[in-house]
């Protein structure tokens, strides 16, 4: 057989993304793969660095974190990186270009081009906010903390992310004066005991929280609320939106309202099903509604989405994905934490952790990717490795 045959028997995976999602289809499927000459597995990122989405409320108060290098993760799996933006995916063709120089060809795809901050969701937020979409963008806020000796800032949404940071830089910079604002009330959707505790630790730490407000625009020192009423601000923090990249739209894959890819039940789009999609980057039906973006559903659909292309690749269909919820981990600065256990659908049960004892399960569950793709990485290819509750399961296959 010549080279050419022998390339055009190679079957084609590049894997979009390296988040959480991504991170795991590539690994995983490496793993089950890495014996076979007949497969090539391709991880596409701008950055070699890994963003540790779980603790980048740590890196906006200068907390160094790991240099977690995203080759050095793939090293020994046969998977290979190419670092780079994309700019384009042709459905058609089966061609990813990448930084508008480089074409990529695929059999599949495996699309994790997952979610970032929305700086259009608000005028004036792309000019005068700081996200955390990276390590880089929590270095600049944590630059302009540490130079401020005094003043206010602003933490603009009241969902988890903006619960966490305003936590932790009340606490790394008491001289400051904390705002963290939205329209819902912080822990809205825990259990009122778990929610109540939240509440107390935020005003412990000096927290001021301005719930039922709705930001207007984001203004060179102030946020303008609705209604006209204007917040000085000396720095402000937008964690009150996210949206996906608008490359799966333009492709031509079936998206929903937000531009999510729409898959069938065993993750492939349900328009392009050589496509498949995981993480932020999916709306994935379930029986209790569409699941949203977490790590915590994140990598079981990246583990997914491997299984299921081996599986096709021996001949066998892919199984439909179940997930459910187990817990809403909270950080309140680093020696406070709740935690609060869900039902499958995400709904609170009575059950909740407070204190120490949630610190250090929190601390388990955010360093919990590390050593599931290590065990990924060593596995026999039958089995599988889930987080569940800071702890691993293994899934040996069937079939």
């Amino acid at each position: 057989m010549s080279a050419d045959q022998n390339a055009a028997a190679v079957h084609r995976v590049v894997v979009l993304g390296a988040g959480y999602a991504g991170m795991a289809a590539a690994v995983q499927l490496a793993a089950r793969v890495g014996h076979r000459g007949d497969v090539q597995v391709v991880l596409v990122n701008p950055q070699e660095r890994f963003t540790e989405r779980l603790r980048m409320h740590m890196a906006a108060t200068g907390q160094p974190l790991r240099e977690l290098n995203i080759p050095d993760l793939l090293e020994g799996t046969g998977a290979q990186f190419v670092r780079g933006w994309v700019t384009a995916v042709d459905v058609d063709a089966r061609t990813v270009r990448v930084d508008d120089d480089r074409v990529l060809g695929y059999d599949t795809l495996v699309y994790g081009l997952g979610s970032v901050a929305d700086p259009a969701a608000v005028p004036g937020v792309a000019e005068h906010a700081y996200t955390l979409d990276s390590a880089q963008d929590a270095e600049l806020l944590a630059g302009r903390l540490a130079g401020l000796g005094s003043g206010t800032v602003v933490v603009a949404g009241t969902g988890l992310t903006g619960v966490e940071s305003a936590a932790e830089i009340a606490e790394r910079h008491p001289e400051l004066d904390v705002v963290l604002l939205g329209r819902g009330e912080p822990g809205a959707a825990m259990h009122p005991g778990a929610r109540a505790y939240l509440r107390s630790a935020l005003e412990r730490l000096g927290v001021r929280v301005r719930s039922g407000a709705e930001v207007a625009a984001v203004l060179p020192g102030a946020v303008e609320l609705t209604g006209g009423e204007r917040i000085a601000a000396d720095a402000v923090l937008w964690t009150g939106g996210t949206r996906v990249s608008p490359l799966a739209a333009a492709a031509g894959l079936a998206v929903d309202e937000r531009g999510r890819v729409v898959t069938g039940a065993t993750l492939r789009s349900v328009s392009h099903p050589e496509v498949y999609a995981v993480g932020d980057a999916a709306a994935i039906r379930q029986g209790y509604g569409v699941m949203h973006g977490t790590c915590q559903g994140g990598m079981p659909t990246g583990v997914h989405a491997a299984v299921s292309i081996v599986r096709t690749l021996d001949g066998k269909q892919p199984r439909p994905f179940r997930f459910g919820y187990y817990h809403t981990p909270v950080s309140l600065g680093r020696h406070d934490a709740v935690v609060q256990f869900t039902r499958p659908d995400d709904s609170p049960r009575r059950l909740f952790l407070t204190g120490r004892p949630a610190v250090r399960y929190k601390e388990t569950v955010t360093a919990s990717p590390w050593p599931t793709y290590g065990r990924m990485r060593r596995m026999p290819a039958s089995g599988a490795f889930w987080p569940r509750g800071g702890r691993f399961t293994r899934v040996r296959e069937a079939g």
